[in-house]
């Protein structure tokens, strides 16, 4: 089932004019008592700086994110409040268990409030003067979560001293509002940036998305105390689309670890444990065993499945108060270094996370992606065929993971499961690139290596950032970053990789044909990154052009080939920069 959508509700601060006016905005605010809102500054989601930005400020680890994270969402709560509700009294309730850091408002199956107090005792506070509520027939399972319902004791006075509210969708936008978007932009490296800012997740989402891991890992901790539940994935990696699934693992690894630790005496002591005859089977029956707790005593988890016979045993359910799709492995720590890696490539230059949001979105348009599994290219693939583009740049934009893995210290060495995972966790010890092609020309020389890349007998491989003799026959293959001898694109099908073949050269052909002659904001005419996301406007121009005897998908590599080599006689682009060969 897939995860509903979150609305949220941006409040005007309480000491704004009641006559005042403000545009809707996502903002986070304080009551009496909280923290300096400069700090907050900090708290940007993962990956979601403002494209464009070249600044080389400080940039923290991933590692450092994930920490801050996770305390704040420690001292979080989710409050499920009534429809009219006097947010002043609201806060002035809550303050009195302890200072509040920031709050805000969605909607999901009714008005929820998340918010983070300044230490985690006022949680505790306020757990303890909460009771259990009374359901009549029906019997209610005793459960100290950290969601709570709030109830009026008083309509009449809480409805005279309302705020007004604007309601802001956490969705992605429709697709006529994003069409909109992007006809009014004034380039397409405008296009591109548009369309980051349209999908990113948000703060308030990124902050609901650790919240919900902690409320799973409070379940687990019954079981496992000193455990820890982290999201991975799309979640944390800077890559993530609003809407997207919430991928998380617990992680056991710290339990009963004390090795380091000094021991006085001539003995040593270890837990007693249950023995089982494989890691695989310890696992299956750990998620067996929090799969039953999410489903009965699991506030808002419905939906449970219990999926332990796949590769990877996993247990799937929707959390109904954030309105997410979740999985929850455990120890998938190879899977949190993958997220680590792309969150660093992202962070390296602004250019990354708009060319990748925007192949997935002309990818899904096509139906060569899929929330379904089968033989299409998925999203990760795509982002890896992207950093291997950039990798392939002249000069390089992004550089190659044997190269961070060259500059690591002994601080940064990491292996899982015999896999070597060692890069350089610190974003200031990474020179940044020179390259400064735009997005627009980026986007076109996309198409154009893919549409003419030998995939029949070369492999991609960002270990090394250049092509290589592919080690087995499957149509596509991608060399996984850690696991070297896996091909995380051996799914796809002849048939689908054709298919992205032919997108890519018709696309490439499009951008080409447009060069830059872009319509007047005026017109309602659709163009550059427009052009190629819907299948209908994509296949109106294809035949368009048929009429005009435009050749087939071979006819059209030629002409591209055609093209660039007319354009190496005159080498520079219009901002002084090479263009190259992407051929290797």
């Amino acid at each position: 089932m897939a995860a509903r959508g979150v609305g949220l509700l941006a409040r005007v601060p309480l000491c704004a004019q009641r006559g005042q006016v403000l545009p809707p905005v996502h903002r986070r605010f304080s009551c009496p008592g909280t923290v300096a809102a400069d700090v907050r500054k900090e708290e940007q989601s993962s990956g979601s700086a403002e494209t464009g930005s070249e600044d080389r400020t400080p940039q923290k680890r991933f590692s450092e994110v994930q920490k801050e994270r996770r305390e704040q969402a420690q001292r979080t709560v989710l409050i499920h409040c009534p429809n009219k509700i006097s947010e002043k009294k609201f806060l002035k309730y809550l303050c009195q268990h302890g200072p509040i850091n920031n709050h805000f408002f969605y909607e999901s199956f009714g008005l929820y409030a998340v918010v983070e107090f300044c230490q985690k005792e006022s949680v505790a506070s306020l757990q303890n003067v909460t009771r259990t509520p009374s359901l009549g027939t029906e019997a209610a399972i005793p459960f100290r979560s950290r969601c709570f319902n709030l109830k009026l004791k008083n309509l009449s006075n809480q409805t005279s001293e309302q705020s007004c509210v604007s309601h802001s969708n956490q969705s992605p936008p429709s697709s006529k509002k994003l069409f909109e978007l992007l006809r009014d932009a004034e380039s397409i490296d405008d296009q591109l940036n548009t369309l980051l800012k349209e999908f990113q997740l948000t703060e308030e989402n990124t902050k609901l998305r650790y919240f919900t891991c902690s409320l799973i890992e409070d379940i687990a901790a019954a079981y496992f105390p000193n455990c820890a539940v982290r999201p991975f994935g799309s979640s944390v990696n800077g890559f993530g689309k609003l809407g997207c699934d919430l991928d998380m693992f617990l992680d056991l690894d710290d339990i009963g670890n004390f090795s380091n630790q000094k021991t006085l005496g001539n003995f040593l002591v270890e837990f007693q444990v249950k023995n089982v005859p494989s890691e695989r089977i310890a696992t299956q029956k750990i998620l067996s065993v929090i799969g039953e707790c999410l489903d009965h005593f699991g506030p808002g988890c419905v939906g449970v499945q219990k999926i332990l016979n796949a590769r990877c045993p996993l247990v799937r359910f929707s959390h109904q108060a954030s309105g997410f799709q979740c999985d929850l492995t455990t120890n998938n720590r190879i899977a949190l270094k993958s997220s680590e890696l792309l969150y660093i490539y992202g962070a390296l230059d602004s250019r990354v996370r708009a060319l990748v949001f925007s192949i997935r979105c002309w990818a899904r348009a096509h139906s060569l992606t899929s929330s379904i599994p089968g033989a299409w290219i998925t999203n990760f693939s795509l982002t890896m065929m992207v950093i291997f583009f950039l990798q392939r740049r002249s000069p390089p934009i992004l550089p190659t993971l044997d190269y961070l893995k060259s500059i690591a210290d002994a601080e940064d060495k990491c292996i899982i499961e015999g896999h070597n995972c060692t890069f350089v966790c610190d974003l200031n010890r990474i020179k940044p690139s020179g390259n400064t092609e735009t997005l627009e020309l980026l986007l076109k020389e996309f198409f154009e290596y893919f549409g003419n890349f030998a995939f029949n007998k070369n492999s991609i491989n960002i270990r090394q950032g250049k092509e290589q003799n592919k080690p087995e026959t499957s149509p596509l293959h991608i060399q996984n970053p850690f696991e070297t001898s896996l091909n995380i694109s051996k799914n796809v099908s002849q048939s689908q990789l054709q298919k992205f073949v032919d997108l890519a050269r018709e696309s490439a052909w499009i951008l080409h044909q447009e060069g830059n002659d872009h319509p007047s904001p005026s017109s309602s005419q659709l163009w550059g990154l427009a052009a190629l996301l819907l299948p209908s406007v994509a296949k109106n121009m294809s035949q368009a052009k048929r009429k005009r005897k435009k050749p087939a998908s071979e006819r059209i590599k030629n002409l591209l080939e055609s093209i660039k080599s007319s354009s190496t006689e005159n080498p520079t682009n219009t901002n002084g920069t090479r263009t190259v060969s992407t051929q290797a």
